[in-house]
């Protein structure tokens, strides 16, 4: 496993490690020094202690210039991050040395490189038993959309029930972060196929539409999620501030579940307005507040704390919580008290709220986010959105905030949005049991690289 130094991709892998290890096959998961630390101590929904066949490598980047979110930049994509992308090429060597060893003691190595990493694994095609499959750590709908959207002649149609308005990208990434995505797609000739977090039931039409492009034609693409565990299990990491044990002390689908991810900045206008609503909107809730990560985790350095109206936290301290550290998500939407979640829709954000049969208010920030509120609202229909992508620019108010949580959490339309959710949810728990449609097409890509 190579996973790119991000909590959203390092997370995806992590999980699906555990996967592959149930099989018996040892993986090994090679990364930076920091970023593996930081990925033991947020797993979450399963234990890693206790998970056997799983072996971390970890090499040193070098020295980076640890820089601080800017929650004014218009462009919400993390640019402070940028370097720690740009030194993620710095692995090439170790990850290749890596290679080498392990190919001269097993009959055939196979690695799982997240696509934003090919320069790193790039060298694998010098290694005769070797072969590579890359991870897409987004949606299949958002990658046949960007291909889509690139091809001049169309060689077929898309039936009238595909969404016809699709967020463009402008505004989701830095030019910087553009630039370093095509020069990694440069290099993703050696791939022996791909792998997509999801499955047939939540994107079947979407990755069989990517099996219909040209450019996909001789590969195999596998779709085996969700890697989320299904079931909350294992020890709750140290972060939990207790919200699990409030939970249980609330009534069942009472509660707003409120996270923005771990790449993601909010100015301090844009918290109050959000606090007012939901302070307004009478729901009880959970609400994450914090700042984005910088490119060291563990660098000793003060993390700005976020501004709430004075006196807030007191007035709302009968039903609601503000967790300004860590919090254990899987757990969170696991728990039958959690009616409704306000995301930023992160594809994994997404996929634990499907897989948990949670409802979504789609507020998207930045990179995959705007295509995925329209997968939730448009097309799985599991969802609202707070704002359109077009008006990005400008300012969600505590209006909008507290009628959008009242309109899920209190209204007929909600309702039925969070018993479709509930429905998908279970025919998604369903799908990775044993002789479930994603559990075999797992077991197709277990047999292909075993064979």
């Amino acid at each position: 496993m190579v996973p790119f130094p991000a909590h959203g991709h390092i997370n995806q892998l992590l999980h699906l490690s555990r996967l592959i290890a149930s099989y018996g096959i040892p993986v090994h998961f090679a990364g930076s020094t920091v970023h593996n630390r930081q990925a033991k101590l947020r797993v979450h929904g399963w234990d890693l202690e206790s998970s056997g066949n799983i072996y971390f490598h970890d090499f040193q980047l070098p020295t980076l210039c640890s820089f601080s979110p800017n929650t004014n930049a218009w462009i919400k994509f993390p640019e402070h991050l940028q370097p720690l992308s740009d030194a993620s090429s710095h692995l090439r060597q170790p990850v290749f040395q890596l290679l080498q060893e392990l190919s001269s003691n097993f009959r055939r190595i196979v690695i799982i490189n997240d696509n934003l990493m090919a320069s790193v694994v790039q060298d694998v095609k010098l290694i005769p038993n070797a072969e590579s499959y890359t991870f897409l750590s987004v949606s299949a709908f958002i990658i046949f959309f960007n291909k889509w959207e690139s091809i001049i002649e169309k060689r077929f149609e898309l039936d009238s029930d595909v969404p016809r308005y699709i967020p463009s990208r402008e505004g989701s990434f830095t030019p910087e972060f553009e630039k370093f995505i095509i020069n990694q797609h440069k290099l993703l000739e050696f791939e022996s196929g791909r792998l997509f977090n999801t499955c047939r039931l939540i994107e079947g039409r979407y990755m069989e539409l990517l099996s219909k492009l040209s450019t996909n034609v001789n590969k195999k693409l596998f779709s085996i999620g969700p890697f989320n565990p299904v079931e909350a299990k294992g020890k709750t990491n140290t972060y939990s501030p207790g919200c699990l044990e409030w939970l249980d002390k609330q009534e069942i689908e009472s509660v707003v579940y409120v996270s923005f991810g771990t790449v993601t900045s909010t100015d301090d206008e844009q918290v109050k307005e959000l606090a007012i609503g939901l302070e307004r909107s009478g729901q009880k809730f959970i609400w994450v507040l914090r700042d984005a990560d910088k490119g060291d985790l563990f660098e000793e350095d003060e993390a700005k704390t976020l501004q709430l109206p004075e006196g807030y936290e007191e007035r709302v301290i009968d039903r609601g919580i503000i967790v300004r550290g860590w919090a254990p998500q899987l757990e969170i939407l696991a728990h039958p008290a959690t009616g409704g979640f306000l995301s930023h829709c992160g594809w994994n954000s997404c996929l634990e709220s499907i897989t948990m049969g949670v409802p979504i208010v789609a507020w998207p920030m930045h990179s995959d986010q705007p295509k995925n509120s329209i997968l939730i609202t448009q097309v799985l229909r599991i969802g609202l959105l707070i704002r359109a992508w077009e008006h990005r620019a400008e300012l969600v108010t505590s209006t909008a905030v507290e009628n959008t949580v009242r309109k899920l959490m209190k209204s007929e339309e909600g309702k039925v949005m969070r018993e479709r959710a509930a429905e998908l949810g279970r025919a998604v728990r369903a799908s990775v049991a044993d002789d479930g449609s994603s559990h075999l097409e797992m077991d197709s890509f277990i047999a292909h690289i075993s064979r």
